[in-house]
Order: C-alpha cells, then structure tokens, then sequence
C-alpha cells in the first residue's frame, strides 16, 4: 500500500520560502521572498491534514479549495493543483503574493489551532502558479463559442479584471475603462514591488488582451467619454472604479508643503520603477531620500509607505499610530518586515498638527485606549500634558480611502449609494439601482481586500451571465 503523502504536521516543521536579508532587501523594490524549490514545496503542502471541515477553505472569500490543491502538490502533480486553484482564483499568484494569509486561511489552519505551526498556504499557491506561468500551462482564454451580447467594465482593478476573465470565458464580448495609462489599478500604481512584482500584474493583463479584450486606457469617465455613452455601447455595465478619495486630517498646518497623500507618494514610486518621467519625484516632492518620514495611519497602506521610504533612502522613517500594535488593522507579517527594515513605530500616538510652511514636525499627543465602542475596539483617548514633537521633512498620510460622488460626477443622480458614498448593489448579484449596471470591490464594500474585489467580481460576471441567458430565453 502505498505512503500517505499527506498528514506530516508531526513530523515536519513550517518552514517559510526564504526571506532576503533586510540590509539586502532595503536596497531594491525587488520581493522579498525566494521561490520554494520544488521538492520543498512538496513538503510543505505534505503538512496539511486534509481535515473533515476545512477551515482554511471555509475563511477564504473564493473559497478555494485549498486541500485539494495541497495535496496534488504533495504528490507532484502541480499542473492539477493549478487547475484546482485556477477554478475558483482568477489570480492566484496575485493572493498567494499579497492576501493577509495569517487573518485568513492560514489564521485558520487547524494544524496552526493545535500548535504545530499553519500550513504555509499562501507560499505553496504562488509556487503552483509561477511554476503554471514558467511551464507554459496559462494560456490565452479561447471560448467554446463567441457570443453577440457586449459587456463595459470601469475600472482594470482586481474586481473589474476578474469580472472580464470570468465574462470573456463565457464567450461575452468585453471593454474595459480605465482612468491610469496601464490596467491593474492598485496592483500596478498602489501596491509596491516588493510586496508584488508588476511583471506577475501585467502578464495577467496581457493575457486579458491576447484573449479579445478590449482596454481603452487613460480614460476618464465623466470627461472623455460619458457613462450614458458607455451605457449605450454595451448590453451590461460593471463599475469597479475602486475607491481613490483619501481621507484628510483636518489639524493646525495641514497645509504645509511636503505633506502629501498616500497614493500620490505609492504612485509616484511605483511609476519611478516603471521608468516613467515622474516629475514630482525628480523635484523631491514625493521622494524620501535623506528625508526624516513620518507616515500617519496603520493599515497595509501605512505599511507600503513605510517600507517604500527605507528603499527610496530616507534617513529615518517613523509610523504614527494612534492604537497599539494589537489592534492595528495592517497585516502582522507586514509590521514585522517592516521593523526588520528599520522603520520606528511609535503606537499610541496621534497627529495633533503641523510645524513649519515647509513641514518640520508631526505635533503629536500620546494616546491611551479607554473602554470598546459598537464595534467592539478600544477607543483611544487623548493624555493631557503628553505633546511634543516629531521631527519630520516628509509626512505621509495613510488614513484610508473614501468613495468618489460616482453620480455627481458621472451625472447619472439615479445611480443610488449609501450614506457612506458607496454604490448600493444587491449583495448576491452586484446589481444596482439601474438594470443591467452591477458594482463589486471597493466601490461597494469600502477600502477592503483585493480577495474580495476578485470574488465580487467573478459573481457579478455570473449575474451578467444569467441575465443574458434569462433575456435569450425570453426572446424565443
């Protein structure tokens, strides 16, 4: 009879791919992690204990299934493994990258529960996928049957990317709009290269095109071309604009020069690295070398910004975060590579104003958590008497996104959103107030994760789908 593969917790430790040296890897954008090799690989899927209920699965929005795909890495049979992964993830080697595995899968792994260290999920999907990539077993989309029924998709983000694999397979005729000159939205301008390689980004994106679709880039919706006039091109619309407003910090000073904005100062970098004539970088505006930084806020976003400053040669680099590290909401992987970078955390601590026309420091107040609120978070609260200064050229704010006015600014006032600014779309097929126009990631759900931008995306596809089939049934 032949060996399990499987079930080799006991015996077998975690054992993460290798992380570069972090006076190594603050000299480049490159990512941090090396490949697993491939018998490695084999060992560390072999650890999972393919248990009854899968609660690694059950925590994952796509619902992967993750111990199928374990398993045939296990047994070497990676080309199934990426099919496996492949039929519920429209980018695997995307989440394997950047999906905050310890809050979800791997959080949740039952082997992790009874002490014997997770599966390293996230490791294991991107080695399947690159290896997918390298052997040449992802290729252009080739539908069964080409269909007359034409889809408009606003936004190359991971949602609206998702919704156009999902749509071009089934043969639906798709465009895609997009604001920047390159798809991908936050994965090609917002996340940095370290954490997501851009060639991983645009493969993806070549592949959408090498399989029919249509992007119409550098375009922007409301001013060079109409949303009634995208309305009147396609038989169905799916908005996935994401959401780029940041949230401001109404405080003495604000308005200091070399105050700037998260996504300004993450675009700027990524397009350096692109290549790209970046003007507000070659002026220092928007670059960290020989700066004192202080970035505001403690999200993945916060985390970027910091890491990017250590890489682009800051003199020192500080992160103000008005709760303590256990109830940051950033990734726990990300602060710890971060501290490892040399970034200063300075917890409990909040931004009260600024000195200087031309920023010189953070006027910061200590804070202390109080009792939780509704959602169950200690409230901070301000200590009398604790003001003073922190040092700074550069200050980065990091405090979140917020959604654009999509009706004011396409003109399109019956297009409903909540009280928070985020189009309202029915929870199970995306549709909005309008026939025919669907919504999915950020733009519904707020600043959130690009898992669930590309669940929301494969599901509004499926609702495009069975409106076409209901309308073609209806037509006989």
């Amino acid at each position: 009879m032949a060996e399990n593969p499987m079930l080799k917790f006991v015996d077998v430790g975690r054992d993460m791919p290798e992380k570069r040296e972090a006076s190594l890897r603050r000299e480049d954008f490159n990512e941090i992690y090396a490949e697993y090799a491939d018998a490695k690989a084999k060992e560390q899927a072999s650890r999972c204990s393919q248990c009854g209920v899968p609660y690694c699965q059950t925590h994952c929005p796509l619902h992967n299934n993750i111990p199928d795909w374990l398993m045939l890495t296990a047994e070497g049979r990676l080309r199934e493994a990426y099919e496996i992964s492949q039929a519920t993830n429209t980018f695997p080697e995307i989440c394997g990258r950047i999906c905050p595995q310890d809050r979800l899968c791997e959080g949740n792994c039952v082997i992790e529960q009874s002490g014997h260290g997770t599966v390293t999920i996230g490791s294991v999907e991107k080695y399947i996928t690159d290896t997918a990539w390298e052997e040449g077993w992802v290729q252009p989309i080739k539908p069964a049957t080409e269909r007359p029924e034409s889809v408009g998709i606003i936004g190359a983000g991971p949602g609206g990317l998702a919704a156009a694999d999902m749509l071009r397979r089934a043969g639906v005729q798709v465009t895609v709009y997009d604001r920047y000159d390159r798809a991908g939205g936050l994965l090609t301008y917002g996340i940095p290269g370290f954490k997501l390689e851009k060639d991983v980004v645009l493969k993806r994106v070549d592949q959408l095109e090498q399989s029919g679709v249509t992007f119409v880039l550098d375009c922007e919706v409301g001013q060079d071309i109409s949303f009634g006039d995208i309305r009147a091109k396609h038989d169905a619309i799916v908005i996935a604009t994401g959401v780029y407003k940041s949230r401001d910090l109404a405080a003495p000073g604000s308005g200091a020069k070399g105050i700037v904005r998260a996504i300004d100062y993450l675009t700027a970098s990524n397009r350096k690295s692109f290549g790209d004539d970046v003007p507000e970088f070659e002026s220092g505006e928007l670059d960290a070398d020989g700066k004192r930084v202080v970035v505001i806020g403690g999200g993945d976003t916060a985390m970027d910004c910091v890491r990017t400053a250590v890489r682009q040669g800051a003199e020192s680099v500080k992160c103000l975060y008005r709760r303590d590290r256990f109830n940051m909401p950033g990734s726990q992987r990300e602060v710890a590579n971060a501290e490892e970078e040399g970034v200063e955390f300075v917890w409990l601590s909040a931004p009260k104003g600024f000195t200087g026309d031309t920023v010189t420091g953070v006027m910061t107040q200590k804070m202390r958590l109080g009792a939780p609120d509704a959602t169950g978070r200690q409230v901070p609260q301000l200590i009398e008497g604790s003001d003073y200064v922190e040092d700074a050229d550069l200050v980065i704010k990091a405090l979140g996104f917020e959604p654009e006015d999509l009706p004011s600014l396409w003109g399109v006032e019956e297009l409903e959103v909540t009280r928070w600014g985020t189009i309202k779309a029915d929870y199970r097929t995306h549709e909005t107030s309008l026939e025919g126009v669907y919504a999915v990631g950020d733009i519904v759900r707020g600043a959130s994760l690009v898992v669930w931008a590309i669940r929301d995306g494969r599901e509004a596809a499926e609702a495009v789908l069975e409106r076409f089939a209901t309308s073609a049934i209806a037509a006989e």
